[in-house]
């Protein structure tokens, strides 16, 4: 028996203990790191699909925080990124106790030099300074270093006439450094400042989080500001704010989405489309798409179908000026989004006057028009109830007019037309407006417009009531649809106030002069958009046609004036009248 088993001592190696082996090392196993956990909704996910969708919970679309190198491979060109100022001595002002082998340790872990990483790259083929900052890093705090680094990029980003684009993640200044920390909040916003007097394009892109004194400098001082959905953005943090005030905040506080309703910040951005965003406006902000350059910059036009006609030749169709009235406020009128959609491509809309919030009932933002970036600001009313609440029925608030003249500021330091659409009943009346100063709004706005160095063309597509509508139209030249009106106030306060008889508003709308054609025998119109139909959804694309035949001569023969030229034939336009 002993030598039975002897013989099959191998045998049952292999087939007994040995086996087990096998057995156990043949049960499935997890690879480590397959799995994350959603930060937002606390679902496992598989890596590979967050990977796939930019670092996205593919469950709750909850957003990840993401590594310098991931963030630079995301928007920079392959290869093209180059890394500047590396090796910058730390400083130790304080001389905070461990200070010195914290930062070490930070930067054995996550393998960076600091907080943020600035260098140049291509996006898409553009040069650019690029600067990520990383909350693996002391939660991106701004020390010496951080600001030294952001301040060097803005001075060589400077001499070198190049944009910046700068992924902002920081849970503020940085406590170990004290006031050395605080004054770099100076030191880059002069910084900022300087490039920006150079008629230069910086992009701040928020994300989570971004707060405190980063928050009061450099995040914040963009020609454009964006943000990743979801980011906590603010100056104090919510638990900070809550135990100070004594009051529950309310659902989604200092998020990304609140800041845009309260016109703090511009838009947001899905991770996704961020590149083909930032793309876009690098593009449109380079020096050499300044008005001067359109007929360098003009695509291939497509002549409209129509020829241009004077007067005389329209149709026999006789509205009365009351029956213009009624057809300028038709709820089914095209709007300002809907020729801005005909007319330009590639449009971006900014939000908010930096202040207090967006005004739903004033839109802007930045479109292509036959190679050209144009800024494109106007009213907009609602098709329904529901949309006309939020629009506040194209009646613009003081933050309206304010929003508007941000943009028109900022095209003017780019060099870039603006083209307003005017559609509106009047500004919005109301305690809120007076507490905000709407009369100073648009006093604002005629003061500031009259002295734009760019092309200014007013688009009056519907009603043009009051100073709501002049204050989007002081321009070179002003146009305006058949139907449209433009009057001193409507035709029933007209009646009121004169006649103390409200009834007699049809009286009042003959005798006003509203109508484009009393407009346009009074110079106060330059051009009549001829309607053969009322403007509708029908014949839409050929009414924009006729404008963009229009605009495209208004555009090559304003190129050709300078800057001197441009306000003294605005001032001269009005001051005739």
């Amino acid at each position: 028996m002993a030598k039975l088993k002897h013989m099959f001592k191998k045998t049952a190696a292999l087939f007994g203990e040995r086996g087990e082996e096998e057995e156990k090392k043949e049960e499935p196993s997890v690879p480590a790191g397959l799995w994350l956990k959603c930060p937002k909704c606390g679902e496992m996910v598989y890596r590979e699909d967050v990977k796939a969708l930019g670092y996205v919970c593919p469950k709750c679309e909850g957003y990840f925080r993401i590594k310098t190198k991931t963030r630079i491979r995301m928007v920079a060109d392959a290869g093209s990124f180059q890394e500047w100022f590396c090796h910058m001595e730390e400083k130790n002002p304080l001389e905070y106790p461990g200070y010195e082998e914290k930062l070490e340790e930070l930067k054995n872990k996550t393998k960076l030099e600091e907080a943020v990483t600035v260098g140049e790259c291509t996006v898409n083929g553009i040069k650019t300074v690029l600067g990520v900052c990383d909350a693996r890093f002391l939660m991106g705090s701004m020390g010496y270093v951080v600001g030294e680094k952001i301040t060097q990029a803005f001075e060589r980003a400077r001499e070198e006439k190049l944009p910046v684009v700068l992924f902002c993640s920081s849970g503020g200044a940085r406590m170990q450094e004290g006031i050395v920390s605080l004054m770099q909040m100076a030191k880059t916003s002069a910084a900022i400042r300087r490039h920006s007097e150079e008629g230069l394009f910086y992009l701040p892109v928020l994300t989570d989080p971004t707060t405190g004194g980063v928050t009061a400098s450099f995040a914040m001082l963009g020609d454009v500001i964006l943000a990743e959905p979801g980011a906590l953005i603010g100056f104090a943090g919510p638990r900070v704010i809550a135990q100070t005030i004594g009051q529950k905040l309310p659902e989604g506080f200092q998020r990304a989405e609140f800041l845009v309703e309260k016109g703090i910040i511009d838009g947001v951005i899905k991770r996704q489309e961020l590149k083909k965003v930032i793309y876009t406006l690098l593009k449109n902000h380079q020096p050499a798409m300044n008005y001067k350059n359109y007929g360098n910059n003009r695509l291939e036009i497509i002549k409209s179908v129509f020829q241009q006609r004077v007067q005389e030749e329209k149709n026999d169709k006789k509205h009365t000026a009351w029956e213009r009235v009624e057809i300028s406020r038709d709820k089914c009128r095209p709007a300002s989004m809907e020729y801005i959609q005909q007319l330009f491509d590639e449009f971006l809309e900014l939000h908010g006057d930096r202040a207090f919030r967006d005004d739903g009932a004033v839109i802007g933002g930045i479109g292509m028009f036959n190679g050209q970036p144009v800024t494109v600001i106007g009213h907009q009313k609602g098709k329904n109830v529901k949309e006309n609440i939020h629009r506040n029925f194209g009646m613009a608030s003081p933050e309206g007019y304010r929003k508007a003249l941000r943009l028109m500021k900022q095209a003017e330091k780019f060099g870039r037309p603006v083209v307003c659409f005017v559609d509106t009943p009047g500004a919005a009346c109301g305690i809120e407006a007076e507490e905000r100063g709407q009369g100073e709004a648009i006093a604002r706005n005629l003061l500031e417009m009259s002295g734009l160095k760019i092309p200014v063309v007013s688009i009056l597509i519907g009603e043009g009531g009051s100073g709501g509508a002049l204050g989007l139209a002081v321009a070179n030249e002003v146009w305006m649809m058949e139907n449209a009106t433009y009057s001193i106030l409507s035709p029933e306060g007209f009646a009121s106030i004169l006649w103390k008889d409200g009834k007699r508003a049809k009286e009042a709308a003959e005798i006003m002069k509203i109508t484009a054609e009393d407009l346009k025998r009074l110079d106060i119109v330059e051009w009549v958009i001829p309607e053969e139909e009322e403007a509708g959804e029908e014949n839409l694309s050929v009414i924009a046609d006729e404008i963009r035949e229009r605009l495209d001569k208004f555009l090559e023969m304003e190129s050709k004036k300078s800057e001197d030229m441009l306000v003294q034939e605005r001032y001269e336009r009005f001051r005739k009248m």
